[in-house]
């Protein structure tokens, strides 16, 4: 069971987190022989702009915004499938929308926590998560091939306690 927060601390230094996300994808690609082109990097790099899930036309919007050349939305997607494959990103279903993942290396299944506020995500893993869906998908004759928990809420930053 990991115990690491989901979401960062109030006033994490954030360009620290980004730089560190690239650099993480571009040691992960080479350990992996994988290709992390400048426009995949690119991509990456607006997904990680915040801790909430971005759609691929919002993606596509900035990228664009950013450049002479424009991207097609097919460009973005065939993107989006490489950096899912390689584990830099995960497709929140409910949101339609992306966010970086801080561990592409490691060996896991992820939960989501949504704020129904400000719209910040965060990741988590729990063992006892995945080992209830497991038993229970089991008692009840069922094999699960992949599994995704979202769930919506507050935040630590928009929470009662704030």
């Amino acid at each position: 069971m990991s115990h690491r927060q989901a979401f960062p601390e109030p006033g994490h230094d954030h360009d620290t987190c980004v730089s560190d996300a690239l650099a993480n994808a571009e040691a992960h690609c080479q350990m992996n022989q994988a290709r992390l082109t400048s426009q995949r990097r690119r991509i990456l790099e607006i997904i990680w702009q915040s801790h909430k899930p971005v759609g691929a036309y919002d993606i596509l919007e900035i990228l664009n915004a950013d450049s002479i050349r424009k991207a097609a939305p097919m460009t973005i997607y065939r993107a989006l499938d490489f950096l899912m494959e390689q584990g830099l990103v995960h497709r929140l279903a409910s949101q339609n929308a992306y966010l970086g993942c801080d561990h592409p290396n490691a060996d896991h299944t992820s939960y989501f926590l949504i704020c129904s506020n400000c719209g910040r995500a965060g990741e988590m893993e729990d063992d006892s998560i995945e080992e209830a869906i497991r038993i229970s998908a089991l008692q009840n004759g069922f094999k699960v091939e992949n599994q995704l928990v979202e769930v919506e809420g507050l935040c630590p930053a928009c929470g009662p306690s704030q």
